[in-house]
């Protein structure tokens, strides 16, 4: 194997691995709309008075968090067919992106759940209190008092939260999926493990260009919307 680096090999490796980011961008959105969708039933059952959903919400969220992504992941490629196919469905023609998916849909929902009840929380009651007793109805006081305010506390935990899926994601290619890190691997093996170290340097620059870019993205949001809070504040 060479053992020397090689710049050249680096750069043939971005046009390579580029276009590949499609899928980690498509899978990640996926469990987003999903993972925040499973996120805010589990706020919801967390907040709630019932002592049976608060249970079940927290243990829940418990479990992800003691499981490993990538112990996750196999659970759910191998365990999904193989309770299907006690009930006479066959799986294991599905897409490898559906597996993926609710993976990181049920990682992410717990992540959520979290980001949600606390910045409701946040929220001080007698805000909602205030609002219902100048006449605003229980759902107005929700949507223009307690969610723009719980919104900018959640951002940056929803940020810190999608980084951390991007990276996770990185572990779907464990199971076959060709998207930026399965392609790194396939180059690395086209060439028998030569140059893997220019590869690999290729890909992490991708990835700490997208972090930085994420981050960057939710500071300025977090600014402009506490700037709305402010004014809100203040008339």
């Amino acid at each position: 194997m060479n053992k020397y680096f090689d710049v050249t090999y680096l750069w043939e490796s971005f046009p390579a691995l580029l276009p590949y980011l499609q899928i980690t961008f498509f899978v990640t959105i996926l469990s987003i709309i999903f993972g925040s969708l499973l996120g805010l039933i589990l706020a919801i059952m967390k907040l709630g008075s019932n002592k049976l959903g608060r249970f079940l919400a927290n243990g829940y969220t418990t479990i992800m968090r003691c499981t490993p992504s990538i112990v996750l992941l196999f659970l759910v490629y191998y365990g999904i067919p193989s309770v299907a196919a006690n009930f006479g469905m066959n799986l294991n023609d599905v897409n490898k992106i559906v597996f993926i998916v609710i993976t990181f849909s049920l990682q992410f929902g717990a992540i959520m759940s979290e980001v949600i009840r606390s910045a409701y929380q946040s929220v001080d009651k007698g805000q909602y209190e205030a609002g219902v007793s100048v006449g605003l109805s229980h759902f107005q006081v929700f949507r223009r008092i307690i969610v723009p305010q719980a919104f900018v506390v959640a951002l940056p935990n929803f940020g810190n939260g999608l980084l951390e899926l991007i990276k996770e994601g990185s572990l779907a290619y464990t199971i076959g999926l060709i998207d930026v890190m399965g392609k790194a691997q396939l180059i690395i093996d086209g060439r028998f493990n030569a140059h893997a170290l220019e590869t690999y340097l290729a890909l992490s620059i991708i990835y700490w260009v997208l972090s930085i870019v994420i981050e960057q993205t939710f500071l300025k949001l977090e600014k402009v919307f506490s700037k709305g809070k402010q004014v809100i504040k203040t008339t």
